[in-house]
Order: C-alpha cells, then sequence, then structure tokens
C-alpha cells in the first residue's frame, strides 16, 4: 500500500515570538527581511507593512547604527496604526550590545534579536559583548536567534578547530571542519545564552550556507543534536529562476524530513522590483508541499502545437493575480479558501481531466477545437463559456463558488 502520509515535524521547543510561535507543534512560520535603511521610519514601515500583507509573518529589519536603532520604536508606531502587527525582528552585527544598551525603546518594540556569534566580537571582547545582549534579551524577555553564516562563521573558533584536525592522525576534509565549525559555533553559543539566565524556550538557531548540498548536511546534523527551533534559509540564494531553484531544492529536502520551524527565501530582487516576491515563493513553496495553504493555487498546463493561441496563459495568469488580490477580503469572510484549487487548461487532452480534479476548473479550446470553454465545479460540468467575455465570467463563477462553499 502507498504510504501519502505527510512528514512528521522534529519534535522541538515552541518558542513564542510576539504572538507567533515557532517550532512545538506550529506550522511553518514564513519570514522576510526589509532591504530599506531602517532610520527611514517611514519607508521601512511601509515595506514591512507590503511584506506583513503579502503573507510574511515575521519580518526582519537591520539595526546596525544609532539612527536605525532609535527609529525601531517609531516603526512599530507606524506599523500598529496601520493595524500591522506583524512581529519585527533585530538584526544585529558588531555593534549590537552598544545599541542595545544606548536604546532600550529599541529592544523593547523588537520581537526577537538576532545574534551572529561570528561578529559580535573577537577574543575576551566576544564573551563580554555576547553577555550583555543576552542580559538585555533576558531583561526584556525576548527571544534570540543565534544565526551563524557560513561567510562570517567565528575565525576564532574556526582556526582552533582546524589547529585540532591537523593534529589529528586523518585529518578530515577541511569542508567538513567548516560545516563542523558552524554548527558548533551555533550549539555553543546557544548553551551559553541559556547560562547566561535566556530560556531554553527563547531560542531559535540557523546554520546558514550558500550551497544546496552544504546546507542539507548542515541542518541534518544540528538537527539530530538539539531541539530548537530551526530556522531555514539558503543564504546569498541569488536572483530570478536561480534563487528560486537553489532556496526551494534545498530546504524542500529538509522539511520533507521534518526539519525546519520558519523558513526564508532570500532572493536578491530585480532592480526596482518588489521585495514580496520572497514572500510569495515562500509560501508557494510550503503549499506545493501540502504542508501550508495560503492562497488557492491556479494549475495550468504548459502549453504545446495543441495551444497556438496565448489566450489559456493570459487567462491563468489573471486568475492567479485575481485570487491573490481578492484573499485579504476572502480570508475574513471564507475561512478555508485558501485551500480551493483552481484549474485552467488549453485543449481537450488533459483539460476537462484537470479542471473536473480541481474545485473549479475551466478547459479552454486549443488549435482547431470548438471555441467553447466548459467549467467544471466540483467534478461536475456546470456552463459552457464563449465569446469575449470568458475571462469576466470565469471570475463570476469562482466568487459565486466561494460564497456558497466557504
Amino acid at each position: 500500500m502507498i504510504d501519502d502520509t505527510l512528514p512528521q515535524r522534529r519534535q522541538t521547543v515552541p518558542v513564542d515570538i510576539g504572538g507567533v510561535t515557532v517550532g512545538g507543534d506550529a506550522a511553518v512560520v514564513v519570514q522576510s527581511m526589509t532591504d530599506t535603511d531602517t532610520a527611514d521610519e517611514v519607508a521601512t514601515a511601509v515595506q514591512v507593512a507590503d511584506l506583513a500583507r503579502a503573507g510574511s509573518e515575521v519580518v526582519r529589519i537591520t539595526v546596525n547604527n544609532e539612527a536605525a536603532a532609535a527609529a525601531v520604536p517609531g516603526i512599530r508606531a507606524r506599523l500598529d496604526a496601520m493595524g500591522v502587527g506583524v512581529p519585527l525582528v533585530g538584526d544585529f552585527h558588531f555593534n549590537g550590545h552598544k545599541l542595545l544598551r544606548r536604546f532600550p525603546e529599541c529592544a523593547q518594540a523588537l520581537a526577537k534579536f538576532r545574534i551572529n556569534p561570528g561578529n559580535v566580537g573577537r577574543g575576551a571582547r566576544r564573551d563580554s559583548q555576547f553577555a550583555e545582549m543576552i542580559e538585555i534579551a533576558c531583561r526584556y524577555e525576548k527571544p534570540v536567534r543565534i544565526g551563524v553564516n557560513w561567510g562570517s562563521l567565528d575565525q576564532d573558533l574556526l582556526a582552533r578547530m582546524m589547529d585540532d584536525n591537523a593534529a589529528t592522525r586523518h585529518p578530515r576534509d577541511a569542508t567538513v571542519v567548516m560545516k563542523e565549525a558552524l554548527i558548533t559555533s551555533a550549539l555553543d553559543s546557544a548553551r551559553r545564552a541559556e547560562q547566561l539566565g535566556l530560556g531554553h524556550d527563547r531560542i531559535v538557531i540557523s546554520c546558514k550556507l550558500s550551497g544546496v548540498q552544504d546546507l542539507i548536511t548542515v541542518y541534518r546534523a544540528l538537527a539530530a543534536r538539539c531541539d530548537y527551533p530551526l530556522h531555514l534559509g539558503l543564504t546569498e540564494a541569488g536572483m530570478g529562476s536561480k534563487g528560486i531553484v537553489a532556496s526551494s531544492a534545498a530546504m524542500a529536502i529538509l522539511l520533507q524530513e521534518g526539519i525546519g520551524d520558519t523558513i526564508r527565501v532570500s532572493l536578491t530582487p530585480e532592480p526596482g522590483g518588489p521585495r514580496t516576491g520572497e514572500v510569495v515563493v515562500a509560501q508557494e513553496l510550503l503549499q506545493t508541499m501540502g504542508l501550508r495553504a495560503f492562497t488557492p493555487l491556479v494549475a495550468a498546463c504548459p502549453g504545446c502545437g495543441r495551444t497556438t493561441s496565448t489566450y489559456f496563459q493570459e487567462l491563468a495568469g489573471e486568475i492567479q493575480r485575481y485570487v491573490r488580490a481578492r484573499m485579504p477580503e476572502w480570508r475574513q469572510r471564507h475561512p478555508g479558501v485558501e485551500s480551493m484549487s483552481l484549474a485552467v487548461m488549453g485543449c481537450v487532452v488533459n483539460g476537462p481531466g484537470e479542471s473536473r480534479h480541481a474545485d473549479i476548473g475551466i478547459s479552454l479550446p486549443g488549435t482547431g477545437e470548438r471555441p467553447v470553454a466548459p467549467v467544471y465545479e466540483d467534478g461536475e460540468k456546470t456552463v459552457t463559456l464563449k465569446g469575449a467575455r470568458i475571462a469576466e465570467e470565469f471570475k463570476e463563477i469562482i466568487e459565486r463558488y466561494v460564497a456558497r462553499r466557504y
């Protein structure tokens, strides 16, 4: 018999991030990050709101200098005034201890701190500066992500581990030692945070790399060694299809194995392109894997010699944009609509069958076929559309279906 059960999630400790639960029995959470100058309160608040409305459940902002730290409370206030309650995570590097000390209102306004143990300080200063950030997190009851990155690994730790490896009879490959150093840095930092008083249930861990196989290897090992929630993401994923494919390939394998409690798709946007693209990709990754549902997705055939017209492609795109635009209202008035399936097919080969399998589907005429488009609802043909208003009439049918079923 075929086993079609969904993958069992790895057991982790739940962590509350400003009202959003990461880990435990919670669904995988979608995160994103702004690329505005955080010191610009208006621009940053607007982009955070855009990301939240696109579906980002947690948004990270850079806090890199005093102007940025001073702006955080105002950003939070602007979001609250807009009715956008998404939790904000402060991304700290190099000087986080100073900024959190000098701007307590910043610490209070953030829902979580992100600390990179590779650049929190060197030598003796590393311990004291890390400790200061953890103590502030304890004071304000904030969770922390210990975020280790391949490109900013703790060089003192790496040097020690490389020396120890070189002294063995059978030294391991340097890349293996580097991967082990990533995991060691994350887990040692988490243990140190707990020794300083941070609760076990206030720690999230990430070990980000830019190579697909490297990421899979590291997260499998990390998952086997701790029960902290894990934040997944391929760092510096890249632009366009490359970034989408690489991120999806890496994270899908881990998610299928039950590894990963929150994800970010770190796409480089096209110049002038929307930042929200990374949120859509993360949602579609989780939804196509059957792990969550965010918005109805449209199945459409790729086209072939039977579909020389571009009409079915245009209609498929138009319907997908339409349902995304309608989701804010639908979500409020029609619970469960996010799981609805739609199909826009281009000819009679698979069109009627795929349309019947969807909750609601339309099979458009291919080249040489009769110029009619049957519509199927819950597997049954309900109407045949033709003429110049097929798109408008199909949208009206969708609206009636949503109102009736949900």
